[in-house]
């Protein structure tokens, strides 16, 4: 928030200068303070330790997985501020559970992401179209009424024999 706010500040002076009128006071003492500085002063290097290690803190907290592998659930009003989430991989294990109970499919590797399931099934008997149909109705009844993410994603089916 910090440098969210310096930033905004910073940006919002520029515009006022682009914009025809004079730079604020605070930015033109530090640019004075900058320009008549030698590089090999302790504040010059403190503030260049400053911003190397801000910069470095930032790309580690850019690179850190974070909660990635939990879909958030929807949660009732009546439970007030409340979060919960479920693993991808458990969601993954009921859409596969519930497409094994399909009939006429032997095989199936569902694949959770945040927007998107993708399922593919592997048909013995019947035909691939009707199963993917069926399958189609089971998967969407799981999501909606066992899973209830607070975001539906899309459901991706792909049903076929077995090469």
């Amino acid at each position: 928030l910090v440098v969210l706010f310096c930033a905004a500040t910073l940006l919002f002076d520029v515009v006022r200068v682009r914009a025809g009128h004079e730079a604020a006071a605070w930015r033109k003492g530090l640019v004075d303070e900058l320009a008549s500085r030698p590089l090999d002063d302790v504040w010059m290097l403190a503030g260049a330790a400053l911003a190397a290690s801000l910069g470095v803190a930032l790309i580690v907290l850019a690179l850190c997985p974070g909660m990635r592998h939990l879909l958030p659930l929807q949660i009732p009003a009546d439970c007030g501020p409340a979060r919960a989430a479920v693993d991808r991989g458990g969601a993954a294990q009921i859409l596969r559970d519930a497409a094994m109970r399909v009939p006429g499919v032997s095989r199936a590797k569902v694949r959770v992401r945040r927007r998107r399931v993708t399922v593919r099934a592997e048909v013995r008997f019947r035909d691939p179209n009707q199963v993917r149909g069926e399958l189609s109705t089971v998967l969407r009844d799981e999501l909606r009424d066992r899973i209830t993410l607070a975001h539906t994603p899309r459901l991706h089916i792909r049903a076929q024999r077995p090469a």
